[in-house]
C-alpha cells in the first residue's frame, strides 16, 4: 500500500513540477522576447519604424499643415516688419537701411526652416538614435531569465513535497498572469512614445514657423527641446532596461523559490515603474513642457 502511495506522490510531484515550468517558462520567454526588443525599438528613428506611417504623416504634414504654417509665418513676417520700421523706430523716423536687409534674413531663415521641416526633424532623431545604439552597445547585458536559472529552479523543486508544490503551481497562474499584463505594458510604453513621435513630427511646420518673431520664437525652440526629450527618452530606456538585466541576473533559483518568483515580477514591475517616468525625466532635464 505504502508503494501505491509513493507512486502515486511522485507522479503528482511529476505532474505540478511540469506544470509550473510550464506555465513560468512560457511567460519569462514573453516578457524576455518583450524587454529584449526595447533597445531595438527605440534605437528606430521614425523613418526606419514604420516606412509607411511616417510616409503617410509625412504626406499629410506638408499637405495640410504646411499652407497653416505659411499663413502664419506670412503674418510673423508682416508683424515683424511694421514693428521694425514703425513701432521700434517712430514711423520710420529713424530708418536705417540695414533694418530692411535684416528683417529679409530672417524672414529667409524662417522659409528656409518650415520648407526643410521634415529634414530638421529627422536630423533631431538621427542624434538620438546614433547615442541610443551606442548605449545599447556598451550595456548589451542580457535582461531574460537563463535557462541555467531555469534548471536550477527545476532542480530545486524536485525537492519540495507535493503541498508545497501545489501551492506553488496555484502561485504560478498569478504570476502568469501579472507578466502577461506587464508585457503588454511594456508594449504599450515602447509603441506609446513611437505613437508621440509621429505626432508630433506632424505638427512640425508650425513650431518651425513661429522662430522668425521675438516674441513667438519660444513656440519653436520648446518644440525643439520636446524632439530632443523624446528622442532621449529613447536613452533613458535603455538604461532603464540595463539595470533591470543586472538586478535579473542576480536572482538566484536554488533556494527561495517563491521569494525569487516573485522578486522576478517586482524587478518587472519596477521597470515598468520607470519606463512611466522617462517621459517626463527627459523634459524636465531638457526644460520642455
Amino acid at each position: 500500500m505504502g508503494s501505491i502511495l509513493d507512486a502515486i506522490a511522485d507522479w503528482l510531484k511529476e505532474l505540478l513540477i511540469s506544470g509550473i515550468m510550464g506555465n513560468l517558462t512560457g511567460v519569462f520567454d514573453s516578457v524576455n522576447s518583450r524587454v529584449g526588443e526595447i533597445a531595438a525599438d527605440v534605437g528606430m528613428t521614425p523613418a526606419n519604424f514604420s516606412p509607411g506611417i511616417f510616409s503617410m504623416i509625412r504626406n499629410v504634414s506638408e499637405t495640410v499643415i504646411l499652407p497653416i504654417a505659411g499663413l502664419i509665418l506670412t503674418f510673423i513676417a508682416c508683424y515683424e516688419l511694421i514693428q521694425q520700421l514703425i513701432i521700434e523706430h517712430n514711423n520710420l523716423a529713424n530708418f536705417e537701411t540695414w533694418i530692411i536687409f535684416k528683417w529679409i534674413f530672417k524672414t529667409f531663415v524662417a522659409v528656409t526652416l518650415i520648407s526643410n521641416c521634415f529634414n530638421i526633424v529627422m536630423a533631431v532623431f538621427d542624434v538620438c538614435q546614433n547615442v541610443i545604439s551606442r548605449s545599447g552597445g556598451i550595456i548589451g547585458a542580457s535582461t531574460a531569465v537563463s535557462d541555467s536559472a531555469i534548471a536550477a529552479m527545476e532542480a530545486t523543486l524536485e525537492t519540495y513535497g507535493v503541498g508545497t508544490l501545489l501551492g506553488i503551481y496555484l502561485m504560478s497562474f498569478v504570476i502568469q498572469l501579472t507578466l502577461w499584463i506587464l508585457s503588454i505594458v511594456i508594449f504599450v510604453i515602447v509603441y506609446g512614445r513611437m505613437i508621440e513621435i509621429y505626432l508630433m513630427t506632424s505638427l512640425a511646420p508650425i513650431p518651425l514657423s513661429t522662430f522668425g518673431s521675438r516674441e513667438q520664437s519660444q513656440t519653436g525652440q520648446n518644440y525643439l527641446r520636446s524632439l530632443f526629450a523624446l528622442g532621449f527618452q529613447g536613452f533613458l530606456i535603455i538604461i532603464c532596461v540595463g539595470i533591470y538585466a543586472v538586478l535579473i541576473q542576480s536572482i538566484s533559483f536554488t533556494s527561495d523559490i517563491v521569494g525569487s518568483l516573485w522578486g522576478v515580477v517586482g524587478y518587472t514591475v519596477l521597470l515598468v515603474f520607470t519606463l512611466f517616468k522617462t517621459g517626463g525625466l527627459a523634459r524636465s532635464v531638457l526644460n520642455a513642457h
